[in-house]
């Protein structure tokens, strides 16, 4: 179990603007969360359903859980028990009781209830859309968009369009400093209109480890999909205005 919360938190918590997250465990285990601006919104799936999480449960504080998973007291032959309760009739997930191999180290770490979380997440879902452009971004396309950016650290979003059957990301306009370099090469698909991402979520979420897939519809909507190897996460973001 500690590793897929690792996982989660990495996934989720790293990216500096997930601060809590939903688990439902029925058939799958899935992961949800959602940026407090609505700027990306999250949706994972774990390859293995996790068997010591049951219902639907929330994970506030993922600060609090990040520094008990990295606690060197917890590294090794550590015990993480999901301890659960009955509340109104039916029995649920309540925390996880972190404790060292000694027996002399403990902490809980507490979940947020049902109702709680589904309220604070109830605008999460995401209705579809129709991926006009999809492929894998490379290392180094990542790394271009890294020293572009830096050259224009005043713009907080960059812009996206085709051009001649290239992926072109843009920094800018005609009135500013401005510079553009195309991402990806000869990708399939078109877009009619030219759209606009935040520079920090995007960059962030391309720099999480895992097997990446970029996604953009011309209805104004990226999906980046990262698969860790435990969990397959994709994160939407709306289009934002200029």
């Amino acid at each position: 179990m500690k590793d897929i919360l690792q996982d989660v938190v990495a996934h989720t918590h790293a990216l500096g603007f997930l601060t809590l997250v939903k688990v439902t465990n029925e058939d799958d285990t899935t992961i949800e969360s959602m940026a407090e601006d609505r700027s990306v919104i999250v949706s994972a799936v774990t390859h293995k359903p996790v068997g010591e999480f049951d219902g639907v449960f929330g994970m506030p504080n993922l600060d609090k859980l990040s520094l008990h998973l990295k606690n060197p007291e917890y590294k090794d032959n550590a015990k993480l028990e999901v301890v659960k309760a009955e509340r109104n009739g039916e029995t649920i997930p309540t925390h996880i009781h972190f404790e060292n191999q000694a027996g002399d180290f403990q902490n809980d770490y507490r979940f947020m209830n049902k109702n709680i979380i589904e309220e604070k997440l109830k605008s999460v879902k995401f209705k579809g859309a129709s991926w006009n452009v999809t492929f894998e971004p490379s290392m180094a396309a990542i790394s271009r968009m890294k020293l572009q950016s830096a050259a224009h650290t005043e713009e907080p979003i960059f812009n996206v369009s085709t051009k001649d059957g290239d992926l072109v990301f843009s920094f800018g306009d005609a009135g500013s400093h401005a510079g553009s370099f195309v991402f990806q090469h000869g990708v399939e698909g078109t877009l009619k209109h030219t759209w606009s991402w935040p520079v920090a979520q995007v960059q962030a979420i391309l720099n999480l480890s895992g097997d990446l897939e970029m996604s953009i519809s011309d209805q104004g909507a990226m999906k980046i999909t990262v698969d860790s190897g435990m969990a397959k996460y994709d994160y939407i973001l709306p289009a934002q205005s200029k």
